[in-house]
């Protein structure tokens, strides 16, 4: 899927685009549909916990309309979502 970079309403500064790409790459990155009541009528966005090459931990909230992503507010992940990460991947192995 191709990434829409074009006004991203957040500062691509403190993480870069090639990051926050890795991070959707995470062969043990979790995708998570929030509440409906959260997302709003029409508009799903998800979240995306997922770690780059260098190991950087990056909290996404994305929409896609199955061609393209579009990141809404990308960020490192904070202390609790890393343990949900790391426990998520736990369980699975």
């Amino acid at each position: 899927m191709d990434f829409d970079w074009l006004d991203a309403p957040f500062d691509l500064h403190q993480i870069s685009p090639k990051e926050i790409e890795e991070s959707f790459e995470d062969p043990f990155g979790i995708r998570l549909l929030p509440d409906a009541d959260i997302a709003g009528e029409g508009n799903a966005r998800y979240f995306n916990l997922g770690k780059s090459i260098s190991g950087r931990g990056i909290f996404a909230i994305f929409w896609s309309d199955g061609k393209r992503i579009r990141c809404i507010c990308a960020r490192e992940m904070a202390v609790e979502e890393m343990t949900f990460y790391e426990r998520k991947n736990q369980e699975l192995s």
